[in-house]
């Protein structure tokens, strides 16, 4: 090898080179612009000038900080009239210690604006509370309907029940003492008739009705008394009593109520 050509596995040679590692330089560069963007965001807070608004503020929180003190026309006044500092307003020294806080607006709208922001709100609250109490209202009286309505369709059904138990024994009552026919067609249950006894049937129900309409629970009462007072006989105590003062010295009543 000659003198005049490079050794590349010589000392010379390699200390020539620098020894940098990729993307060191970049990394360096990066932190570098960021710091020097860090100090000039810092340099023109401090020179930036203050706004009226922010001077206000801190003027304002300084001057709250710290109490009145005795170069004040006010307070000499009142320190002239026997105040003392930390006493309370007033010849007891019962009233304000404290001068009473401010209440700063920020916004643009009108002093009244927020007590009628207010007052809507609970117009609007009360409103609410009012619609839904009376859903619940309603609620309840449905429920209270619809229980009063199941209550008197189950009295009703009970009340058709003894009518139809009391026409029975009333039929086999009155067969056992020779009775052929029953004082009111309805004293008997209904029988299976041909199609001339229907149609006089109906007839006579049209007259009947027409004269005067009983309901379930005036029949059953007429019939229970024609039961007790004819045949002294009960349906509820389901006995036949020997005579009048049997029945109502042993029957508790001539209602369903007074036997439950």
């Amino acid at each position: 090898m000659s003198d005049e050509e490079d050794d590349y596995m010589s000392d010379a040679f390699l200390n020539a080179i620098q020894d940098v590692k990729p993307g060191v330089n970049m990394v360096h560069r990066v932190k570098a612009a960021i710091k020097r963007e860090e100090k000039h965001k810092e340099l023109n807070i401090k020179n930036r000038q203050k706004t009226y608004k922010e001077q206000e503020r801190e003027s304002r929180e300084v001057a709250l900080q710290s109490s009145i003190s005795n170069q004040n026309k006010g307070f000499a006044l009142l320190q002239k009239m026997g105040y003392k500092e930390g006493q309370g307003l007033g010849k007891q020294g019962a009233g304000r210690v404290e001068p009473i806080p401010l209440n700063i607006k920020n916004d643009r709208g009108g002093i009244g604006m927020e007590e009628a922001k207010k007052r809507k709100a609970e117009e609007a609250l009360e409103d609410y509370r009012q619609k839904v109490r009376a859903k619940q209202q309603n609620e309840t009286k449905s429920l209270q309907d619809f229980r009063s309505r199941v209550r008197t369709e189950r009295e009703e059904k009970k009340i058709e029940g003894d009518l139809r138990r009391s026409q029975r024994s009333c039929e086999q009552l009155d067969n056992q003492k020779d009775i052929k026919a029953p004082r009111e067609e309805w004293y008997w249950p209904k029988t299976n008739l041909n199609d001339d006894e229907e149609e006089e049937e109906e007839d006579d129900k049209e007259e009947e009705e027409g004269a005067l309409e009983l309901t379930s629970f005036d029949k059953l009462q007429i019939l229970t008394s024609y039961l007790r007072g004819v045949h002294f006989y009960c349906i509820w105590c389901g006995t036949t009593y020997n005579d009048e003062e049997d029945l109502s010295s042993n029957c508790p009543g001539d209602t369903a109520a007074d036997h439950e």
